[in-house]
């Protein structure tokens, strides 16, 4: 966790912290002191890389798998995708950040479970109006065989910041507006079609006594990430919200597959994704 890109919106000062040792995905978001990252306040499903990045502001699921594991497609070693795929927990090979701290490019070579080999090159940036911080991957293949692109991106909120005022605004959900402690129980999940205006979608959380009454609003390119999934879980001492746009529909790969969905990227072939978040 080495270099921090720093922004400011509204007078407000705020700042990333990034996890070379994760692909250069976000260890801590900082707005005006406050760090929205949920830290020690999530579950844990065993797997160490994920408990690691999971605790952080932002993390990377893909980029040839995403959610839980899987077996891989012909396989009769009993081979199966990681949890969350493979990039998590890998370390980036090169990273440059701007003298001004409000550009930082990175490349990640990353093996692939089913034996391929992909690029992730990563450029996080401050907008030119300086109020928002965007993120563009373009993965590519560079092994010898196709694979399946599949991303997808957590951001990862301490429910610490929430209150029973807080809702979720976005025009992908119906009635335009849920509050955040949807579903029943201690832990709840959805994904569903990202409704989108000139190729963007947007999902507001707001608003967070915990952050002064702030607003999170996050934008993502819905060509390449179709789909808004959400996950809460105050389970325990687990106390996290995420908002997490997708390649792909909750559905097993086999099924994706059968109907078209998965798709493939040949060697040399790239796909690019973007999104940007802000605190205001």
């Amino acid at each position: 966790m080495e270099a921090t890109l720093t922004s400011t919106r509204d007078g407000v000062p705020g700042h990333l912290l990034f996890d070379r040792l994760s692909a250069l995905d976000i260890a801590a978001f900082v707005v005006d002191g406050t760090d929205l990252s949920p830290g020690s306040a999530i579950p844990s499903d065993g797997d160490p890389r994920i408990d690691h990045a999971l605790a952080g502001f932002l993390f990377t699921c893909g980029p040839d798998h995403i959610r839980h594991p899987e077996p891989v497609e012909g396989c009769d070693e009993g081979r199966r995708y990681p949890l969350h795929g493979s990039l998590a927990g890998t370390t980036v090979t090169r990273a440059k950040m701007s003298a001004d701290d409000t550009r930082c490019e990175a490349l990640t070579e990353v093996d692939l479970a089913c034996g391929g080999k992909a690029a992730v090159e990563r450029r996080w940036y401050v907008s030119e109006n300086g109020q928002s911080v965007m993120l563009e991957d373009r993965v590519t293949n560079i092994g010898q065989s196709a694979f399946a692109p599949m991303m997808m991106y957590h951001m990862n909120i301490g429910g610490r910041l929430l209150g029973p005022e807080t809702h979720i605004v976005s025009p992908s959900i119906e009635g335009g507006s849920l509050g955040w402690q949807f579903g029943e129980g201690e832990s709840a999940h959805f994904c569903i079609p990202a409704v989108g205006e000139e190729g963007w979608s947007e999902v507001l959380l707001a608003p967070l006594p915990g952050l002064g009454g702030r607003r999170l609003a996050v934008r993502f390119r819905v060509d390449t990430l179709p789909f808004l999934q959400m996950w809460r879980c105050q389970r325990g001492g687990a106390n996290v919200i995420s908002i997490e746009p997708a390649s792909h529909r909750l559905a097993k790969r086999g099924e994706l597959a059968a109907s078209g969905e998965l798709g493939a990227i040949e060697p040399g072939q790239s796909h690019g994704y973007a999104l940007g978040f802000a605190v205001s």
